[in-house]
């Protein structure tokens, strides 16, 4: 299966458009969350990805709420949070949310680690892991050099070794990867990612 992935778009049009253009020749697209800004956006962001015909499966990020994202999301488009689906024969776990919760305030959608925790118990037997925060560790680090992933993913990673691991959330590092155990883990940005599995 060759599937592209991308997180934190923002509601960039000249990102969205060669997403759209690059998913002609996927068998599967996986957007990572942060489609908006601050809660604001969404439905134009979703509009913008349209053009994608393949399967598409989002998770949301902290800038929309799973409710948001789901009443935006184009038809035929699959929201996951805290649940899988199996694409192809591939089966895709999906969380959303700021994990561990953001210092942004109000606005952000945020998890617990704890939260996330119980989530992620339904993660078993998932070939690919898809999650708006990385796991603690591994391309997490802020500008100032401070690890804020998620204990929570990086846990629930160990114990299911899907074979991949997509996030964004974590502009600084972006384009970053590492292992957990045989899971490659990619924090992805806005750009066109590719990955066979």
């Amino acid at each position: 299966m060759k599937i592209l992935a991308f997180s934190d778009l923002h509601i960039s049009r000249a990102r969205a458009a060669d997403i759209v253009a690059a998913s002609r020749v996927a068998d599967l697209v996986i957007g990572a969350g942060d489609f908006g800004n601050m809660r604001k956006g969404v439905a134009e962001a979703m509009g913008l990805l349209a053009g994608i015909e393949t399967h598409f499966v989002v998770v949301p990020g902290n800038n929309e709420s799973l409710d948001e994202l789901q009443a935006a999301a184009p038809e035929g488009a699959i929201v996951l949070h805290g649940n899988t689906v199996t694409i192809d024969g591939v089966t895709l776990y999906g969380i959303g949310g700021g994990i561990p919760v953001t210092p942004f305030g109000a606005w952000s959608w945020d998890l617990s680690e704890l939260d996330a925790e119980e989530l992620l118990a339904g993660a078993a037997g998932a070939e690919v892991m898809i999650s708006h925060s990385p796991p603690k560790g591994i391309a997490d680090r802020t500008a100032t050099g401070l690890s804020v992933g998620s204990t929570a993913v990086r846990d629930a990673a160990a114990r299911v070794q899907p074979k991949l691991l997509v996030c964004g959330h974590i502009h600084d590092c972006w384009g970053e990867e590492g292992m957990i155990g045989e899971t490659r883990v990619k924090n992805l940005g806005p750009t066109v990612n590719w990955f066979e599995i």
